[in-house]
């Protein structure tokens, strides 16, 4: 796990340090976050969802299991957000996304495969593609919506958004049939990698910017709900409700086992709600992971 943790905390050092010493502004996390949330995010979601091999009979069940146990966590710690800690809409959404949104790639991926190997690359990967895309999209409807917008001005707003974006020109590529290679491909995959690495170096700014350990109360709830309940929650519904492969099983409770993911950072950042909170609960929901996600191979006699 150290071998896999270690460099996500990393590049946050890196960032953070890098604020400390005044080698950059504090606030150079803000533009940068731009940067990865108007290019390099809808990109990636471009890329999945225009590439992404999906199976021809829909695994209802695993889809169930696992974004019922989201809405579940982010109903939960929205509703928390607003009478606990006195969150707006913008920020109780955030809270929400951060407690159902997982790092896959720096660590979600790794871990899935070391402990299942090749019999997890169609679940893994099938929930990496429609994943992001699902709860970024429902996270700016809400936000929208939550402010009293009308629908007009909803869909408006929804189709200028560059994550939506990136989702609607996947899919059009892929019904339209478009090949997806040569530079074309080298360039989207170059953009879309730069995204964690610049994700997670702002944050490190964000860090430094907000306090290291800031608005600790809302950030320990959403680490709660991220790697205690959500897994929880999924395990319940893959093993005893809706039935399917062990592996399948495994990898959902798995997913949902991860940390919160550097994405939220990014929603947060962008809509300027729950900054501080959001920042802390990833780098504790990080560190905690080591030991959750021991107990999680353990439950699921892959350890």
């Amino acid at each position: 796990m150290l071998d896999i943790l270690l460099p996500v905390f990393g590049l946050v050092a890196v960032g953070y340090f890098a604020a400390w010493f005044g080698l950059l502004n504090p606030e150079a996390d803000a533009r940068l976050s731009d940067f990865v949330f108007i290019i390099c995010l809808p990109i990636l979601i471009f890329k999945t969802v225009a590439t992404a091999v999906l199976p021809d009979v829909q695994p209802w069940g695993y889809w169930i299991s696992y974004f019922l146990g989201v809405a579940i966590v982010w109903a939960i710690a929205s509703w928390a957000g607003k009478r606990w800690f006195r969150c707006g809409q913008t920020e109780s959404v955030v809270a929400g996304f951060a407690s159902g949104q997982s790092n896959t790639i720096f660590i979600g991926i790794p871990l899935i495969l070391k402990a299942y190997g090749d019999a997890a690359n169609v679940p893994l990967f099938l929930l990496i593609a429609i994943h992001l895309p699902v709860t970024m999209t429902v996270a700016a409807i809400l936000m929208e919506r939550g402010n009293g917008v009308s629908i007009k001005t909803l869909l408006r707003r929804l189709i200028l958004n560059p994550i939506v974006q990136g989702l609607l020109i996947g899919v059009a590529w892929r019904v339209i049939g478009l090949p997806f290679g040569g530079p074309f491909k080298t360039v989207a995959d170059d953009l879309a990698g730069a995204g964690v690495t610049c994700a997670l170096f702002a944050m490190g700014l964000s860090l430094y910017r907000y306090n290291l350990l800031g608005d600790l109360k809302l950030a320990s709830l959403i680490t709660v709900l991220k790697i205690v309940a959500h897994p929880s929650l999924v395990w319940l519904f893959a093993f005893e409700i809706f039935p399917m492969p062990t592996v399948w099983s495994g990898v959902a409770v798995l997913f949902a086992a991860m940390p919160t993911g550097v994405n939220s950072y990014l929603l947060a950042e962008r809509s300027q709600a729950g900054v501080a909170a959001v920042s802390s609960a990833i780098a504790m929901s990080t560190c905690l992971s080591l030991f959750t996600s021991a107990f999680w191979l353990w439950a699921l006699n892959v350890a």
